[in-house]
């Protein structure tokens, strides 16, 4: 979402087991690309009524660093387990 000059993420992950999965982001592959003037917030894994656990993580960053960019990736880590990822490349945004 483009929004008063910055634009907004969010990865929502469901379904998993156990609570201790993390979300992290990864811009243009990695994750030092992120700027510490970004805003990244996270939830706790939150139960949910089947015994799974939801997780969200928010990434916001200025419109015109966003329009700079070439993929987000959000990935799912959990101790040994091997990580699970989803990649957003801004040219599939609707608002480039």
């Amino acid at each position: 979402e483009l929004d008063q000059g910055k634009a907004t993420l969010m990865c929502l992950a469901n379904k998993g087991f156990p609570s201790d999965w993390s979300l992290a982001w990864k811009v243009d592959g990695s994750s030092s690309s992120i700027s510490s003037s970004w805003e990244e917030s996270r939830s706790p894994g939150v139960l949910e009524k089947d015994g799974h656990y939801s997780w969200s993580s928010t990434l916001r960053l200025p419109a015109d660093q966003w329009r700079k960019v070439g993929s987000v990736t959000c990935e799912a880590t959990q101790g040994s387990q091997t990580p699970l990822s989803e990649t957003l490349r801004r040219d599939q945004c609707s608002q480039s």
